[in-house]
């Protein structure tokens, strides 16, 4: 628990109280992958990677992956993984939204970060994702859809984040996107869409 998150993440992953953990790879990164969406990324993040798969995912897939987490049990399971792989990621444990590459990314892949971080710091993400791709990188986002007030999960609503990630700045796909129920959480939908970074 910090001063800039409620929530003792540390604490969560070692008593297993983490809910928001799918079983196996996320069917939105299988799906991008199967479209070749992750073809002409190299560099890609994972911000608040967890224990989640698709770090060990984007490194056997010959990318050059960074998983960035509060939680060294998440991280130490990280490395266990990779090891177990013999493949390799870099691992951070920092608030990696005061992190910066020393070479702007290709991409970054957004499933449980932007919905467990409080609102208030929602602009702040946007900043640091923007700073973190190069002109054209792909922010590949699951945002969760949520009526209820209050989280974690926060709700992330395609109206909410148009305003977080505008036109100006980012460029947005047309049509519908894909939603994927989520199993722990009352199948609640996260919604599958791809920004470009302008």
């Amino acid at each position: 628990m910090t001063d800039r998150s409620p929530m003792d993440w540390e604490q969560r992953f070692r008593d297993e109280t983490t809910p928001w953990e799918r079983p196996g790879l996320h069917p939105a990164f299988k799906a991008w992958r199967d479209a070749g969406d992750f073809d002409s990324v190299d560099r890609i993040i994972v911000p608040g990677c967890g224990r989640a798969p698709e770090l060990k995912a984007f490194a056997a897939l010959d990318k050059s992956a960074i998983g960035a987490d509060l939680s060294a049990t998440a991280l130490a399971c990280q490395q266990q993984q990779l090891d177990a792989a013999d493949l390799t990621a870099d691992l951070i444990e920092a608030d990696i939204l005061l992190w910066r590459p020393d070479t702007p990314l290709d991409g970054v892949y957004e499933q449980t970060f932007l919905c467990a971080i409080p609102p208030k710091l929602r602009e702040e993400y946007e900043a640091a994702v923007h700073a973190w791709l190069k002109p054209g990188g792909k922010l590949f986002a699951l945002f969760m859809q949520k009526a209820e007030m209050g989280g974690p999960p926060y709700g992330c609503s395609i109206p909410a984040m148009r305003e977080l990630f505008p036109v100006e700045r980012w460029d947005w796909p047309e049509g519908d996107y894909t939603p994927y129920p989520h199993p722990s959480l009352n199948g609640k939908p996260e919604l599958a869409v791809i920004l470009t970074r302008r």
